[in-house]
């Protein structure tokens, strides 16, 4: 194997076959593959999802990120004609949004939807997001009448290796069962297995608990640069109730659904905040501190969730289990199927 320097971006490159890439979920959804890791005794045991529950450590509470989906993604044209996509990615203060616009742009452009719906270009940003403001019949518009129109108008923002356009279907598939909070632009992934049979089960046998971070574009952005150091980590808006702040100061072994759940506990541990901004970037040389299990996807090459698997397990071992996971032929990425490391 190569050297594996965990400072450099490319020590978390591996091949995967196209054929690979989960286009579609598995229906029923608790079907899907469930690859298990126990590192105390190094086994690795193949599975499927809906018999998660005889692997969890009896007295682990479950952690569930009950973000929404939204419908993220519209269509529409400048003023000019020139046609453009808007990808929504978060509210911002006082009414404006961070998006991002395919198409060219300049500050002052006006870009226009259906339904009377415009949006403003007040500034572009170095990272290539732009700041926007809403309108409808000349009147801004805030967070929830923006989210009105876009359940009307609105698409749902699949990510771009699935390389197909969005369906009726994906309004139910590329949603948890759980969601109540809107405001994500991506779905918590992990969590996409779970059916309201297996939910209904775990919550009759674990502690099941929630939290919410609105997942945003930025979790799909490829690092640039050639070192973790050098990596500016994108800020998402998280916030935990206080039975789950409880559940985070208590000894309890915890069980994070997902890399977002994980970032949002572990941030919570440093900064002692329950709400506010999550930039953490954990990997192998920032350890999580409190979260004692996780359960999450398969993750694209060099991306920061792969890093954070890494933080769980090291870049080698984490590499080895993706070449396992290939060699039996699992889903990869956000329809894919599932890991869980104990």
């Amino acid at each position: 194997m190569k050297s594996l320097d965990p400072l450099r971006v490319d020590s978390y490159d591996y091949n995967l076959p196209k054929e690979l890439i989960a286009k579609e979920p598995i229906k029923p959804a608790d079907m899907a593959k469930l690859l298990v890791y126990d590192r105390k005794s190094d086994k690795v045991t193949h599975t499927i999802f809906k018999d998660l529950d005889k692997f969890i450590p009896k007295d682990t509470s479950f952690v569930f990120n009950n973000t929404k989906v939204i419908k993220a993604r519209i269509f529409g044209r400048k003023s000019s004609g020139g046609k453009i996509e808007l990808l929504l990615n978060r509210a911002l203060n006082d009414n404006t949004f961070s998006a991002f616009i395919r198409g060219r742009v300049n500050k002052d452009t006006i870009l226009e939807f259906d339904l009377d719906l415009k949006a403003k270009v007040l500034s572009l940003c170095s990272d290539g997001s732009r700041v926007v403001e809403f309108y409808i019949k000349n009147e801004k518009i805030g967070f929830e009448e923006l989210l009105k129109v876009l359940d009307s108008i609105g698409h749902v923002p699949l990510p771009p290796y699935i390389n197909r356009e969005d369906k009726k279907s994906d309004e139910i598939d590329y949603q948890p069962i759980f969601a109540q909070k809107a405001g994500a632009v991506a779905a918590p992934t992990a969590s996409l297995h779970f059916t309201k049979e297996l939910l209904d089960k775990i919550k009759k046998e674990f502690d099941v608990n929630y939290l919410t971070l609105h997942v945003g574009a930025g979790t799909f952005k490829p690092i640039k640069t050639k070192s973790l150091k050098e990596h500016i980590m994108h800020s998402e808006y998280y916030e935990i109730p206080k039975d789950t702040q409880e559940l985070i100061d208590s000894k309890r072994e915890i069980l994070a659904i997902g890399t977002t759940v994980t970032r949002a506990i572990e941030y919570y541990v440093r900064a002692k905040k329950s709400f506010g901004e999550c930039d953490l970037f954990l990997h192998p040389l920032n350890h999580p501190k409190r979260v004692n299990y996780l359960l999450t996807n398969f993750h694209l090459p060099k991306s920061t969730l792969i890093m954070l698997v890494a933080s769980f397990i090291g870049i080698k071992k984490t590499l080895e289990l993706y070449e396992i996971a290939i060699k039996n032929r699992y889903r990869f990425y956000s329809y894919g199927d599932a890991m869980l490391i104990l």
